[in-house]
């Protein structure tokens, strides 16, 4: 086992979804097995507008050849594993390379960092991983949401993270998991409700939103920006009671059970969709919004 670097574009011409499957060539075959039931961190390259450069690491559990495509290979995800960085790194900082082992004996960039796949050290991964998941900025979490009982001793204490401690233990933790998935969608909605579009902060200055997930993470649902959504705390409660749901363009669906048509037609959007991230592959990805519809929303 080791760790991993796999590059993934937005707008990658592979099989992937990379919070559940990383496809690839059989070049790489050796290297992908080298990380099954180990951790990898996902690089989008600096050729890529608006490029997110580290942007989120996940565990590999197996490798399987694609069943549809001859000769490709699959790299599957360990389901609930997957996490986007809250600071994703950028492939040269201010320190200078984030990957340090692509550096060759004249310290210049070596030709591997143009391989899709390739190892990393521990070094580089502990690096990386701390930049990416470097909690100090969080954003404030909801005053009622500091109560809320995640089945950890140390529930109310606030998420600091520790150098010395061992990456994989913050990863698997899933109060870190859910303060860096707020953060995460927070950022992508600019703090305001996809709903109703209202951009709240209380007094606290803390945003009056939730960052929801689409399908539940006690469903295998991903803490990855696409399963996520920005809710204030109405429209999160009917979301997740099947009352309100989304189209696959994100036209707002409303349940015949509500026993208040007109009042909740005023609640959301003029529009009747819902507001959008800036980034398209941030939006809410359809695989998660079918899901909603056919397993949470009341028709």
């Amino acid at each position: 086992m080791g760790f991993g670097v796999f590059i993934h574009r937005s707008d990658s011409i592979y099989d992937d979804s990379p919070a559940e499957r990383y496809q690839f060539p059989s070049q790489y075959l050796r290297r992908v097995e080298a990380c099954v039931g180990d951790w990898i961190i996902y690089y989008e390259p600096s050729k890529v507008d608006d490029t997110r450069g580290y942007f989120a690491m996940a565990k590999v559990q197996q490798v399987i050849p694609d069943p549809a495509a001859p000769g490709m290979y699959l790299a599957l995800i360990e389901p609930g594993s997957y996490l986007d960085f809250a600071n994703p790194v950028p492939f040269n900082g201010i320190d200078g390379l984030a990957e340090r082992g692509l550096l060759n004996d004249q310290g210049r960039i070596s030709g591997r960092a143009q391989s899709a796949v390739r190892p990393i050290s521990p070094s580089d991964f502990n690096r990386i991983v701390d930049l990416g998941l470097d909690a100090r900025e969080l954003l404030l979490p909801r005053v009622d949401e500091t109560a809320i009982s995640f089945g950890f001793e140390d529930e109310g204490a606030a998420f600091q993270f520790e150098q010395s401690r061992d990456r994989v233990s913050y990863i698997g933790s899933r109060i870190v998991r859910d303060r860096i998935f707020r953060r995460i969608v927070l950022r992508a909605y600019d703090e305001r409700c996809a709903i109703t579009g209202l951009k709240l902060i209380n007094g606290g200055g803390r945003a009056e939103v939730s960052a929801a997930h689409i399908r539940p993470v006690e469903k295998n649902g991903p803490d990855i920006v696409s399963n996520g959504i920005a809710l204030s705390g109405t429209a999160h409660w009917m979301f997740d009671r099947g009352l309100i749901s989304l189209s696959d363009d994100l036209e707002i669906l409303i349940s015949r059970q509500v026993n208040d048509l007109e009042s909740v037609q005023t609640f959301i959007n003029k529009t009747r969709r819902a507001i959008p991230p800036r980034r398209q592959i941030e939006r809410p990805h359809p695989h998660f919004l079918q899901w909603h519809r056919e397993h949470c929303f009341k028709q």
